[in-house]
């Protein structure tokens, strides 16, 4: 029986034979060695079941290899021997050749993580900023109710979608410009996280750079176009890193360029977008777009300030003039909240000269409280916390927020 279950294997050539008489047991070990080599035939899935029935076959009929063997001719005598025949995984995964499962749960994830990655790049802060105030300025251009139709959302949308485009252009560029800077100010951006490459990185900001002018192109829409064009040179100025650019450097320059964007393109630009190309209106510059752009100066400053209060450590590392890196956290902190509370003041006088009792009561008291809210706030910032600064920080955005949602009541 042993011989025949020996043959049955083509590969043995030295153990083609094994008698439990005059043979020496290590034989039998050769066989077993020689038979778990035969299971890593490469890519020979016929073979790896024709060696599975073989050792089915063996492991059946040949029951049990613990005997003592003794030689008769006075060969050595054989301890009790446990053989085991196993078969590697690398058999094991080639007889089991299936396709993965599908798994819609990692799939899911993969999206979420993608989205959220996203999310952090598009800088979400300034993307709600710039969707409101647009949304808010072309209120202004509203004079009757039947203004608000069909046209005037489309123009809204056409505003919105364009200049969005072009927000993630500046903020994806201003990212690419500080990867190292980030790596110590927010390391959890998906570029100086290495999330993303910087190939993904200028991929995504020269996409949405051509989406926008294209969309601006199409719409035919020159202040819209305009618009565009103006932050996009700004926005380039401002980081990236070439000579006599990378204006975020130096302190005014960078003011400069948030103000110019924030306060007057955003502002007149959309403004006549509605007024001129989607009303088709003469140009007109009211008393609360006026305010609006005189408001929103202030408020740009104090952004274009503030920004740079929780970034101070990386700035002083790449020798960025930031007002903070010159002068102290404490004094620009503190200046940014008294120029807000200034702004807000003259907002209260703008609405008790309103002639609207409704334009009063909406202006007065919502800057009123806004004003005592962000008093409040600022005396419980803790200066030598990074977190406490930069929650104060996102603070200021939702002032910035809610401004614009009072700057329609303005008449």
């Amino acid at each position: 029986m042993d011989s025949l279950l020996l043959r049955s294997f083509p590969n043995i050539n030295n153990a083609s034979s094994l008698t439990t008489t005059g043979a020496n047991f290590s034989r039998t070990k050769s066989f077993a060695n020689i038979y778990h080599a035969s299971s890593y035939v490469p890519n020979a899935s016929w073979h790896n079941r024709k060696i599975q029935k073989e050792y089915n076959f063996l492991r059946f009929r040949w029951p049990s290899l613990n005997h003592h063997y003794k030689g008769i001719e006075g060969a050595c005598t054989c301890k009790k021997c446990n053989i085991k025949f196993v078969v590697k995984a690398t058999s094991e995964k080639s007889l089991e050749s299936e396709p993965q499962a599908f798994d819609p749960k990692s799939i899911l994830d993969s999206v979420k993580n993608s989205l959220d990655a996203f999310y952090r790049f598009s800088r979400p802060h300034t993307v709600i900023g710039t969707a409101l105030s647009i949304i808010s300025v072309s209120l202004l251009a509203v004079e009757k109710i039947s203004d608000i139709s069909p046209l005037f959302f489309t123009g809204v949308l056409e505003a919105v979608v364009a200049a969005l485009f072009m927000n993630i252009y500046i903020v994806g560029l201003n990212q690419l410009s500080d990867v190292e800077i980030d790596k110590i100010n927010k390391p959890y951006l998906p570029l100086a996280s290495g999330e993303y490459s910087f190939e993904t990185g200028v991929t995504i900001v020269a996409s949405f750079s051509i989406l926008s002018f294209w969309l601006g192109w199409v719409v035919g829409s020159w202040p819209l176009f305009w618009a565009l064009f103006v932050s996009f040179v700004l926005g380039t100025a401002y980081s990236i890193n070439v000579p006599l650019l990378r204006w975020k450097r130096f302190a005014v320059l960078a003011a400069m360029c948030i103000l110019a964007v924030r306060a007057v393109i955003v502002q007149l630009a959309f403004f006549l977008h509605m007024q001129t190309h989607v009303y088709k209106r003469p140009p007109v510059f009211s008393r609360p777009l006026i305010f609006a752009t005189a408001f929103m100066s202030f408020f740009s400053v104090v952004i274009a300030l503030f920004k740079d209060i929780p970034d101070i450590e990386g700035d002083k590392v790449f020798g960025i003039q930031s007002f903070s890196v010159r002068l102290g956290q404490k004094p620009v902190f503190w200046t940014c909240v008294t120029l807000l509370e200034i702004a807000y003041g003259v907002a209260l006088l703008v609405g008790a000269a309103s002639p609207c009792l409704w334009s009063k009561i909406f202006t007065g008291l919502g800057h009123a409280v806004l004003a005592s809210i962000l008093w409040f706030h600022a005396k419980s910032v803790d200066l030598k916390s990074k977190a406490s600064i930069t929650s104060f920080y996102m603070f200021i955005w939702k002032l910035f927020y809610a401004e614009y949602l009072l700057i329609p009541f303005v008449r």
